[in-house]
C-alpha cells in the first residue's frame, strides 16, 4: 500500500462503513477483505484508542437492502446504526443482471433504477452518517455530459442532485468529461484512472513483451482518448498515435452521425506491440475496426485496455475477430458488471481494481491527500524494472 507512514500519522474522520448496492456486491466484498487486512496491518495509535472503537473490524459492510412492492416501487432499507459512521455507497449503474417483479413481470434494473436505489439508501441515512461518499465507477449518465440541441443534461443534474441530498465526495473513474463536476462545484470530485491496473494485468500476462519506444507504441482509437493515451505512452516511455473518426454530419442514426471511416495520425507501427486505451467498450464496433486497421498497418500485436468492458451487443463480434487476428488480448477492469461468458475468453484479461478502491477509502476516510493513490507513475516505473529484470534472467 503506497504512503503507509501516512496512515500511521492520521486520524480517521469516522468509524469507517461501506454501503453496497445488489449492484456492487462482488466488488463491495473484495474491497471489503482489502480493508480488514490494511486495518489489522497498520501501526496507528487508533487501533488502541478507546476514543476510536470500529477502527479495527471483522467486517466493514453494512446491511441494507432496497426491496420493491408489486407494483415496481422501492425503498432503501438498513438493518444496522450508521450513526456517527463515515459512509461510503456503492454502486455499479451498469448492472443488467439483476432482476426485480412488477405485476408478476420480470424487468431488468436499468442505470436509472440504480441510481434510485443509491438515493433511497441515501435518503435513509441522512441525517444520521458523520459523513457521505459516493463511489460509481461508472458515472451515471456520463456520457450525456454536455448539450449540443435542445437535451437534458442528466449527469450534471444527477451531481447536483446528489450534492443537495448531503454527498461530501464523489469518486468515479475515467469519467466522460470531468468537467461535469462544476455542477456541484463546493462538493469533493476525484476522477481515477487505472493504468498501473493495465500494465500490470497485462505483463503477468505477456511475458514477452519489450517496452521501449522501438517495439511499443500507444494508440487512441479517437480525440476523447487523447490525454490518457498521452499520459500512458509518457510514463511507459514510448510513442503514441490516434485514430480520429470521420462522421457523416448529414445523417443521424440512433441519435448519432454515424462513423465514415477510422483516420491514423501518427509514426510507422510496422513490427511494433501496440496498446489501445480508452474509457469504455460500448458495442465494440469502433474498437474492432481500429484493431483490424492496425493489423492492416503491419502491427505485431494489438492489446486494448479499456476502464469499462460494457459488450452491450454481447461477445460475439469480439470472437470473430479474435478468430480473424485483428487483436490479440483484451483488458478490462471489474468495476462494472461483467457476464460470465467473458471471463471464459482466451483473449479477456481483468485488471482487478478492489485493492485501489479499498486504498481510496482507507486515504479518504483518514482525510489524506488523494495524492498518494492517484498519482502511479513511480509504482509503473517500478513494476517495468522488475518485469524487465525478470526478463533479463529468463534469457
Amino acid at each position: 500500500m503506497p504512503n503507509l507512514h501516512e496512515l500511521e500519522a492520521a486520524i480517521p474522520v469516522a468509524p469507517l462503513k461501506i454501503v453496497a448496492t445488489e449492484s456492487a456486491a462482488m466488488l463491495a466484498d473484495c474491497i471489503n477483505k482489502y480493508l480488514i487486512e490494511f486495518r489489522k496491518t497498520v501501526n496507528n495509535p487508533a487501533k488502541k484508542d478507546p476514543a476510536f472503537q470500529g477502527y479495527v473490524e471483522n467486517n466493514y459492510l453494512t446491511n441494507v437492502s432496497c426491496p420493491r412492492f408489486g407494483t415496481g416501487e422501492g425503498k432503501g432499507v438498513f438493518y444496522e446504526s450508521i450513526r456517527g459512521k463515515d459512509v461510503f455507497f456503492l454502486v455499479d449503474v451498469c448492472n443488467h443482471s439483476i432482476t426485480y417483479k412488477i405485476n408478476g413481470y420480470i424487468n431488468h434494473k436499468s442505470p436509472d433504477d440504480h441510481y434510485q436505489d443509491l438515493k433511497r439508501l441515501i435518503a435513509a441515512a441522512y441525517g444520521k452518517a458523520h459523513r457521505i461518499n459516493v463511489i460509481m465507477p461508472f458515472l451515471y449518465e456520463g456520457r450525456q455530459h454536455k448539450r449540443t440541441g435542445r437535451e437534458s443534461l442528466d449527469c450534471a443534474y444527477a451531481i447536483e442532485e446528489l450534492s443537495n441530498m448531503g454527498v461530501s465526495n464523489f469518486i468515479t473513474f475515467d469519467a466522460h468529461d470531468p468537467r461535469v463536476q462544476n455542477a456541484a462545484p463546493l462538493a469533493g470530485f476525484d476522477n481515477f484512472t487505472p493504468p498501473y491496473q493495465f500494465i500490470r494485468a497485462l505483463l503477468h500476462t505477456e511475458k514477452d513483451l519489450i517496452i521501449d519506444k522501438y517495439h511499443t507504441v500507444v494508440i487512441s482509437p479517437d480525440e476523447g482518448a487523447l490525454d490518457r493515451a498521452v499520459y500512458f505512452a509518457n510514463v511507459l516511455g514510448v510513442d503514441t498515435g490516434m485514430f480520429y473518426k470521420r462522421r457523416d454530419y448529414s445523417t443521424i442514426i440512433n441519435g448519432k452521425n454515424p462513423i465514415v471511416a477510422h483516420e491514423f495520425l501518427g509514426d510507422n507501427i510496422d513490427g511494433k506491440d501496440v496498446i489501445i486505451i480508452d474509457d469504455m467498450i460500448s458495442s465494440g464496433g469502433s474498437m474492432i475496426d481500429t484493431a483490424k486497421k492496425l493489423k492492416a498497418m503491419n502491427a505485431k500485436r494489438v492489446f486494448i485496455c479499456c476502464t469499462f468492458g460494457l459488450f452491450t451487443d454481447g461477445l460475439k463480434a469480439f470472437d470473430e475477430a479474435y478468430e480473424k487476428c485483428y487483436f490479440d488480448k483484451v483488458v478490462t477492469t471489474n468495476l462494472t458488471y461483467q457476464i460470465p461468458e467473458l471471463k471464459e475468453r482466451p483473449y479477456y484479461v481483468e485488471a482487478d481494481m478492489s485493492k485501489f478502491l479499498a486504498s481510496i477509502i482507507d486515504f479518504m476516510n483518514h482525510d489524506s491527500s488523494m495524492a498518494n493513490v492517484s498519482t502511479p507513475t513511480e509504482k509503473i516505473h517500478e513494476l517495468l524494472a522488475k518485469y524487465n529484470n525478470r526478463e533479463e534472467c529468463l534469457l
